[in-house]
């Protein structure tokens, strides 16, 4: 049993017809307008002269192309720099920290030492005032071992033992004595020893500083080289166009160059072609999904378990439920992946936009979004188109191309079918299209264009493509 129509569901089922009638009146529209008149018939000095405008217009453009790619690949090497020499100074930073512990540690084991070496003193300045004690009383004081006892002996073998144990106490006490006066010399070296790690510490404490300030210049140098490119290729850039303009309407003129025309005429045919039959495909589409409230319901249950992409607090989600996928044959599944995509053509691409439901407002990125004005922008960036296409499904995709490219199944790139997903960038962290057959795919590209009908471009495409329906 069908669950009961919520006015949310309404709204979608709304806006999707809405959609399906927006496109059949942009059809009208664009098959409404008159061939143009054919252009005037040139002089052969006219034709020799727009000739000679076009060939010096291709060679302008072609070497200012060369020299903003030129410039690009510079702004690259640039801009790893920039990151290396970051990290550099975070490596100073890093190298700083432990020379200084380095230097404390010195410091507090010289200060050990010295402490050390003021005991040891004082140990060795009381054995020598006891000896000298000793010494006194040997001498001075009657007793068993003093000399006036020695020399008062009854007889010489008494005398004589008496003797032996004064050499014997005196010895100890002299060994006492050495005994301490070694551990005396021996932390005075240590101290030394302590003092030179101090110097060495502090050296390669004041060493790792001045790293430290020259990794800082060095980014600040680079950065300030990386500000100067981006301004010489952004010169470059707009030299380009202006040529390509001024090429655009010499080319314009040669009417007369038949073969170039007949060229021209042959591919805008196709071009006309292949946007009528995408344009046919995207109301096909969408009035396929319009009429398809079952995978609409799958989409919203989906998306009921999820935060919005654009909530950054720690409210709970809407509710948690585990996704099932529908019935039906691999085919059918796919046919529903690619209507829901194929239905969005011509939305406005948004950074961070796009969910389960539909196109949803982007939100913004501190950079190259912003400036386009994505998060004023109704619409979808590449993972949010594949999150709403496989929603219809039942399949729960995260708002990442990345993690996108660690779901499902891989095959190799060169096996792709229909329905699989793309990636380019290491891990496919950089961006995500879906697959739609005869070497075609829709996506959407970046901030300033829309959702689109693409050829697969080769160029950094991973070596596996993502298959959710097997």
């Amino acid at each position: 049993m069908r669950q009961a129509v919520t006015p949310r569901r309404q709204r979608l089922w709304v806006a999707t017809e809405l959609l399906v009638v927006l496109i059949v009146l942009a059809l009208g529209m664009a098959g409404g307008h008159a061939v143009p008149p054919p252009p005037p018939n040139p002089s052969d000095s006219d034709l020799n002269a727009a000739g000679a405008q076009v060939d010096a217009g291709v060679g302008e453009v072609g070497a200012l192309i060369n020299q903003v790619a030129t410039a690009e690949q510079q702004l690259q090497q640039l801009d790893d720099a920039v990151a290396t020499r970051r990290e550099a100074v975070n490596k100073a930073l890093v190298d700083l920290q432990i020379a200084r512990d380095a230097a404390d540690a010195a410091a507090r084991a010289v200060t050990q030492c010295q402490a050390d070496l003021t005991d040891a003193g004082a140990k060795v300045d009381g054995a020598h005032r006891e000896f000298d004690k000793y010494v006194a009383q040997v001498y001075m004081r009657p007793g068993s071992t003093s000399l006036v006892s020695y020399l008062a002996a009854p007889t010489p073998e008494i005398a004589l033992n008496r003797a032996q144990v004064l050499t014997i106490k005196s010895r100890s006490q002299q060994q006492v004595v050495e005994g301490l006066r070694h551990a005396q010399i021996d932390q005075a070296n240590k101290t030394s020893a302590a003092k030179q790690a101090q110097q060495a510490a502090d050296a390669a404490a004041a060493d790792a500083d001045a790293k430290k300030t020259q990794a800082q210049n060095a980014v600040a140098a680079a950065q300030a080289e990386l500000n100067q490119e981006s301004q010489r290729r952004n010169d470059l850039v707009s030299q380009r166009d202006s040529a390509q303009q001024r090429l655009d309407s010499a080319r314009a003129n040669v009417a007369g160059l038949q073969s170039q025309r007949d060229a021209f005429v042959a591919w805008d045919q196709q071009r006309k072609a292949e946007e009528a039959a995408a344009r046919a495909a995207a109301v096909a589409a969408a009035a396929r999904v319009g009429a398809d409230h079952a995978s609409a319901d799958r989409a919203n249950e989906v998306g009921q378990g999820h935060r919005p992409h654009t909530v950054q607090d720690n409210s709970p989600p809407r509710r948690s439920i585990v996704p099932v996928r529908p019935n039906g044959s691999s085919a059918d599944l796919v046919n529903t992946v690619v209507d829901r995509a194929m239905s969005q053509l011509g939305v406005e691409y948004a950074w961070g936009g796009g969910d389960e439901d539909g196109p949803t407002l982007g939100i913004r990125d501190g950079g190259t979004a912003d400036s386009y004005g994505d998060y004023a922008k109704t619409g979808f960036d590449c993972s949010g188109l594949m999150i709403y296409a496989f929603a219809g499904i039942g399949v729960s995709l995260p708002h990442y191309s990345g993690y996108q490219y660690t779901m499902g199944t891989r095959v190799p790139v060169a096996d792709r079918a229909r329905g699989d997903m793309l990636f380019w960038g290491p891990g496919g962290s950089q961006h995500v299209a879906l697959y739609i057959g005869n070497n075609k795919m829709i996506e959407a590209p970046q901030s300033g264009e829309v959702v689109q009908v693409s050829t697969v471009r080769e160029g950094g495409i991973m070596p596996y493509a993502v298959r959710i329906v097997s």
